[in-house]
């Protein structure tokens, strides 16, 4: 059977009425999908100044009965969305969070790309360890996913082009071992875009608090249209993505 995860990104959750709502209206509509939905996989920047009262208020408006995968972005907070979130609990204080879940035999991996105190992004040598003993460590033919926040290939977008993710081609050469990731999953850019990494799909999420009309549109415009979601189908080597727009 094949598994479908919701992929949204970019909530900047920050106590408005706004960012409330847009969040709100999303996670409303994922519960309007059939067939259903077998997770949510959020890919950063999840509030937007990384205070704990926000992730209180991303707790209120995140729940559900499905797993919900998270990895920080540039404006999230390690330690705050491991204290109000339970994200990566079992790490203490501000180390990388690097999660894998089983989602119906579809291994999840989020990896921390953020790097603490900038907006471009960099996986640690210890979190491309950590990718590595986990792929290299699961049950053969299982196929996995990879999601993080900033996206390893060029956005191609004025407002993010200079904060992308720096040594991406160490990801490369990791993924060129592990040929069981089928996918790459980021966000960031505020803008859905579907390009190749590594030989794989790499696709980027649609904002929710905000979302770009198109990759020039860096006007206050971008709060004027409407937030959106990807959904992805995953059959062993197979995926098919589609981009939602929730009006």
């Amino acid at each position: 059977m094949p598994t479908t995860l919701a992929h949204i990104s970019d909530l900047h959750v920050d106590g408005t009425g706004a960012a409330t709502e847009r969040v709100t209206r999303v996670v409303r509509h994922l519960d309007t999908l059939a067939p259903r939905v077998d997770a949510l996989v959020v890919t950063g920047d999840v509030a937007d100044h990384g205070a704990e009262d926000e992730y209180e208020l991303v707790r209120s408006l995140l729940r559900w009965d499905r797993p919900v995968v998270i990895c920080p972005g540039n404006h999230d907070d390690r330690a705050a969305l491991r204290r109000v979130l339970r994200v990566d609990a079992r790490q203490g204080g501000d180390a990388p969070i690097n999660l894998a879940v089983d989602v119906g035999g579809l291994l999840v991996l989020a990896c921390d790309s953020t790097v603490p105190g900038q907006d471009h992004g960099y996986l640690s040598d210890g979190t491309l360890a950590w990718l590595d003993r986990t792929l290299a460590d699961a049950e053969p033919r299982v196929p996995a996913v990879l999601a993080l926040h900033h996206p390893p290939e060029e956005a191609g977008i004025e407002a993010v082009s200079p904060y992308p993710q720096r040594g991406s081609s160490r990801l490369a050469a990791l993924l060129d071992r592990h040929r069981r990731v089928v996918a790459v999953l980021a966000g960031h850019a505020h803008l859905a875009s579907v390009t190749s990494f590594a030989g794989r799909p790499l696709v980027v999420a649609p904002g929710v608090a905000s979302s770009l009309a198109s990759p020039w549109d860096l006007t206050e415009s971008m709060h004027r249209q409407p937030p959106g979601l990807a959904l992805h189908v995953i059959d062993g080597t197979v995926v098919l993505s589609h981009v939602l727009a929730v009006a």
